[in-house]
């Protein structure tokens, strides 16, 4: 394998060393959190540089990234995530475990809406998608399967921090308001209100204005115990159908995902909406 490095992207790595005791894995990893929805494809200067790392070392880890399968090399000499990091994540027993069970769900639902249907976890402070149904007709949004997403800001990151624990949601609460283009940030006391409702109706709903005009509407789906496992959503154009004409498909979808997970329903809840 022969890399180039160019001179501009070389003069700041010159002299710089790995971070004492750093372990390799460490190194390694660093390496992989580099990549994003905006940088999919990087030459080894851009991957050392934004891991701070010398082009030799990265060079040597990269090339054993590259055995194992975690990444790929391109004709033109640049770097992807490799497949095999995919086949890895598939078997996350939150993401997948939850994702084929509610599968047939979200085909149904999406079957009648034929707009986006989302499903997604927490991970941290962050929700993941970990599936998207969207027809070829359906309205732009911002995330895909396996990208990240604010609790703040999204219809399921509201259902999946209205589930956390309290000390989690306190953490959040009083972090500043999301700067997410397209959607009005929500201060503290409008989230601790917003929150509320989401647990009192069990639906969430967010307007935003880019990158398209749309409204989210989520809700909860519970395992056995009870516990906020993931949330469910469908992504309409704005005016295109009310969010409370949504709200109680998208809830009887979540409660049927949540019933072969384990929980026990119980009677159907009104559903109230605050536009």
């Amino acid at each position: 394998m022969t890399v180039e490095v160019g001179e501009d992207a070389a003069k700041p790595q010159r002299g710089r060393r790995p971070k004492q005791g750093e372990p390799v894995i460490d190194r390694a990893l660093s390496l992989l959190a580099v990549f994003s929805d905006r940088r999919r494809a990087l030459t080894l200067s851009e991957m050392a540089r934004l891991a701070e790392m010398p082009a030799p070392t990265a060079l040597r880890l990269i090339a054993r990234l590259v055995a194992w399968g975690a990444l790929e090399r391109l004709d033109d000499g640049r770097y992807v995530v490799g497949v095999r990091l995919w086949e890895v994540a598939s078997l996350s027993p939150r993401g997948h475990g939850v994702r084929e069970i509610a599968l047939p769900y979200l085909e149904d639902l999406f079957a009648v809406t034929r707009h986006h249907v989302l499903l997604a976890v927490r991970d941290k402070n962050e929700a993941v998608i970990i599936e998207r149904l969207s027809s070829k007709q359906a309205t732009e949004v911002a995330y895909r399967v396996g990208g990240r997403a604010p609790l703040r800001s999204t219809a399921v990151g509201l259902v999946l921090l209205a589930g956390a624990d309290a000390e989690f949601q306190e953490a959040v609460i009083r972090q500043p308001p999301d700067m997410e283009s397209g959607v009005d940030a929500m201060p503290e006391g409008q989230l601790r209100r917003t929150l509320s409702d989401v647990r009192r109706t069990g639906v969430a709903m967010i307007r935003r204005s880019a990158p398209s005009r749309t409204v989210s509407v989520a809700s909860p789906i519970f395992d056995a115990q009870g516990v906020v496992v993931a949330a469910l959503s469908i992504v309409v154009p704005d005016g295109a159908t009310p969010p409370n004409v949504l709200a109680p498909a998208v809830q009887a979808t979540a409660r049927a995902v949540s019933r072969n997970l384990g929980y026990n329903t119980g009677p159907s809840d009104s559903v109230s909406m605050r536009a």
